[in-house]
Order: structure tokens, then sequence, then C-alpha cells
């Protein structure tokens, strides 16, 4: 029954109030009664100062202020006085451990500040300014001094042994700091690392180590890793890298043989190439047929051929040495027989150019002659084997396939184109298209005195006038006409150097004056191979 008596009587709201009220008051008290103003919480670090601030607040002035101490406590339950400030009796230190190095900033009652300088790392603590008032008792505020350290940071390399089990190949510590740092390890060694042990100095600070582990193997050597330390009192983290030491047996090779030692070779040089940790600091070089021969020579990993004979023919061995073994190479060097001198092979070189040079130039030379002979052959100039015409006189050459005009003559010249002297041959001419086949046409020669007249006998006509003069009717004169392009022809191939034919006058039958064309026999060779005659035009 009595669980539901609140149900049925509810409160009334004036109860409401009161309770409300209630609750400022007891609040506006506890605000009131906090009187001393001091600071929550300071940092310091060691060997610098701190002010540590007090002021008292009244509010209605009614108090009044008898006396003002500062306590220390180091650890909870432990309180030592370190100042005090009487207005009639003056100041008072009584705590050795702070003399001459606490003041107080103000001598009054309602400011009573100090300062610490030369601070400690025991420093550290709760420092409380309480005041004896009348008539309300002590008064207190209590302010936490934080002491703070930079560490002292290193990172050190372990000198380890290649081995099969893992162990600590560097460490990282970070000494005497406060608060405590934290240790990261970077690194691509494939290693891990641990922080074994943290350490609380009497004063407070804090030492933080790390150990950095692996499987160390001969290629570990000379790898970085970087420790990194963070902390409070740092800017930005402290970083350091290092390089780590893996000691292991030497290994060892031979360089500079080239399969090339050939009789008479100088200054033949093998290279003994070690590599260990430490360095090998014993180098040996060996013969295998015994001692070494007389024309070696050994500097330290280097051995020097000064001239390659048959007694270099032999296996040489290099071992070398370090603390934690030796190892050893061997190669067998093969002598061979000098087959030429190796300064004549550029004369051979050069001889071997040289004569595909003059075979190229002959090619090349005969190419030319062969395309020149086809582009004559195509163009229709004569060439070896090939005759159109064909004279029976006294040099019965060929005269190619253009058309000759052979003027008779009398006495014992013989015809360039025909037979006997009264040259009554046949008249071969060449008129390109003037039949199907291209071949030679023919007419007798039925005109063994030509007729001309002419002003005056001493300038003798021309060949040109004598075809065209009006003892030959019109047909033939056709076909002996020469047009442009034949005189070109005639001009191009030999004309300019070919004479025109000898005209002699003497009386005929009715007594005038008859004109004989005297035909010499001087026929001529060509550039190009072939034979034509100086007085035959070719058309």
């Amino acid at each position: 029954m009595a669980r539901d008596h609140p149900a049925r009587c509810p409160v009334s709201p004036v109860r409401n109030t009161l309770l409300i009220a209630a609750s400022i008051l007891l609040a506006a008290q506890g605000i009131v009664s906090q009187k001393v103003r001091v600071e929550e919480e300071v940092e310091a670090y060691p060997t610098e100062t701190v002010d540590l601030r007090c002021e008292f607040i009244d509010g209605g002035g009614r108090t009044k202020l008898t006396q003002v101490s500062w306590i220390w406590e180091p650890i909870d339950g432990q309180r030592d006085n370190i100042a005090v400030y009487h207005p009639i009796y003056g100041q008072s230190f009584p705590n050795p451990s702070f003399k001459d190095r606490v003041v107080f900033l103000h001598n009054t009652l309602e400011n009573p500040s100090i300062r610490i300088s030369n601070l400690k790392m025991s420093d550290t603590g709760r420092y409380t300014c309480e005041y004896a008032t009348y008539p309300s008792g002590n008064e207190q505020g209590t302010t936490t001094l934080i002491m703070l350290a930079k560490p002292k940071n290193s990172v050190n390399v372990v000198t380890v042994q290649a081995e099969t089990k893992s162990v600590v190949v560097a460490t990282c510590e970070a000494m005497d700091g406060k608060p405590a740092a934290t240790i990261k390890w970077l690194g691509s060694v494939g290693g891990n690392h641990t922080t074994t042990n943290t350490t609380n100095g009497p004063d407070g600070t804090v030492t933080v180590r790390s150990e950095y582990r692996l499987v160390p193997t001969a290629a570990d050597n000379g790898r970085e890793v970087t420790c990194m330390v963070e902390q409070k009192t740092q800017d930005r983290p402290w970083a350091h890298t290092v390089q780590l030491s893996v000691e292991y047996p030497p290994s060892v090779s031979i360089e500079g043989y080239d399969n090339n030692w050939y009789v008479g070779r100088s200054d033949a040089v093998l290279l003994c190439m070690a590599s260990g940790n430490p360095v090998p600091t014993t180098i040996t070089w060996t013969a295998a047929s015994g001692a070494m021969p007389d024309t070696v020579e050994v500097s330290g990993n280097k051995l020097t051929v000064r001239k390659v004979d048959d007694a270099v023919n032999t296996t040489f061995i290099c071992e070398v040495k370090n603390k934690h073994g030796a190892s050893r190479h061997q190669i067998t060097t093969i002598v061979i027989e000098a087959l030429e001198d190796p300064s004549s092979g550029g004369v051979v070189a050069g001889a071997v150019i040289g004569s595909l040079l003059a075979l190229l130039l002959v090619i090349a030379l005969i190419a030319v002659l062969l395309t020149r002979s086809r582009r004559q052959q195509r163009r229709g100039f004569p060439s070896s084997g090939d005759s159109i015409a064909t004279g029976s006189g006294s040099n019965g050459g060929d005269y190619g396939n253009k058309a000759r005009l052979l003027f008779s003559g009398t006495g014992n010249n013989s015809s360039k184109n025909g037979t006997g002297a009264n040259n009554n041959g046949p008249i071969y001419t060449y008129r390109e298209g003037c039949d199907a086949t291209g071949t030679l046409t023919e007419k007798a020669n039925d005109f063994h005195h030509h007729h001309l007249h002419h002003p005056a006998v001493g300038n003798p006509p021309s060949a040109h006038d004598i075809l065209l003069s009006g003892e030959i009717d019109e047909v033939e004169r056709r076909k002996f006409e020469l047009d442009d392009s034949m005189e070109e022809e005639y001009d191009r191939f030999g004309g300019g150097n070919m004479l025109p034919p000898a005209y002699h006058v003497h009386r005929g039958h009715g007594g005038e004056e008859e004109l004989d064309v005297y035909l010499d026999d001087d026929m001529e060779s060509q550039r190009d191979g072939s034979v034509i005659s100086r007085t035959a035009i070719y058309v």
C-alpha cells in the first residue's frame, strides 16, 4: 500500500519550486567557498624556471587572512612545507631541497605566487597554496607540476656472424625521457623488432630500449634499417639509419682469362676477386705445376705474365683468408701457337677490301658496256654481227643499216656498193617504215654521169643537189629525199668527220662539161667497232 502512495498523492508545484531553489543555493555556496585561485597543471623542463600562481578571492571582504603556505606533495601521503609568508614575521623556506631555489613574487597575502628555478626532475608533484583565515578556517588550491624530459636517443649496430637462427643485429634506445617514448623500426630486410625493457629512473624519467632481430646472411651485410623515436617533448619523430654488419667467410673468383694466350703474347693478367666480412687479409697465388714460371709476377691479387710461353700452360690457384675461414679458386690457362703476326691483320684486311673493290669496278664496267651495246641495237646502229647493207668492194665491210648513196666514177677506183669499175650495181637504200619488214629495197644504178647545171664548176654541188636534179624523175627523187631528222642523224654519227666525195670535170660527147663523182677507198673505223666510209652519205 505504501508503494502506491506517491501515485495517489502527487508532489505539488510549490514543493518542486522549493527543491530547485535549495539546490541553487547549495551550488552557489560551493562556488563562493572556492576562494583560492590557482592553475590546475603546469609543465616544465629540468634546469628551467616555473611560476606557480595563487590568489585569494574574497567577494564580501569579511574574511581575515592570517598566513599563507606552499605545501609540496611528491607522492601521496607526503606533505612538505617549502615556503611560508606571514604579514608580520615575513617569509620562511623550511625545506632545504628548495632553499635558494624558491621565492615569493609578491609580498602580499592576497597574491602569494612563487617562482621555482633550476628545476629538477624530482620537483614533480602537487603544490598546494593554503591560507589560514578567520573565521572560515583554512582555504586552499592545488597545482600539479609535471616535469618533462627529452630522451637521449641512440641506435647501434650489433656485428654478428652469418648463421641460421634469429639474433639481435641492431638496438635503439630512448634514455631518460618523460613521459616514456615509443620506438619503431623501418627496414626491408625481413626482420622483426621487440621492445625488451622499460626502466624507471630515480628522478621519474623512463628509458626505453628496443632490439631488431633477424636470421643474418651474407646478403644482409650492408643493408639499412632505421630506428624512429616518438615522444611528447620532440617537435617531430627522431629517426636514424644504420647499416647492418654481418660477418662471413670469404668467397673468391679469378677474372681476366680470355682463352687467347698465344705464344709471344705480353702482359697477360689474372685478377683474384675476393669478398668477405671482414675483408680478406691474405691472398696467395700458386701454380698446380709447382713453382711459379719465371715470366710470372705476383702483386697482391694481381698475377701478370710478362711473356706467354709453354711454361704458363698450367693451372693457377688463388686462395684468400679472413678470421672466419678460407676460400680458393683455380683456372687452367691453355697456351696456343701464334698462327700469324697480329700486326699484319690490318694489311691482310686492306688487301681483301682492295680486291673486292677492284672486282666490283670490273663488274660495273662490263655492265656499262653491255647496256650501251643494247641501247645501240635498239636504236638501229650497227654492232658486231649486225649487217644490213653489205658492200663487195675492196674492204668488203659492213656499212650499217642506214641507206648509202654511192656515186659512180671513172678510173681504177672500185665501187663501194657494187662491183665493176662502172659502178652500175644497185643502190641500196633503207627507209624506216618503208615496208612491213623494214628490209632493204634496191634500184638499178642507171645514172653514171649526172649532168649538173651550176653557174660555176669550181663550187661542187652537194649530194642533195644531185639527188634533186631534174635528170631524176619525181618518184626516184622522193625516195632519196633527206628529211631533217636524217640529217641530224648524219651529223650526230660521224657526219662532221666525213668528207664529201671528190668531183672531177671532163668533156662529154657533146662537148659539154660533165662532173664525175670520185669515190675514194677510204673506209674508217669508228669507236663503237663499226666501219664506215667517209665518202658515203648515211640516211
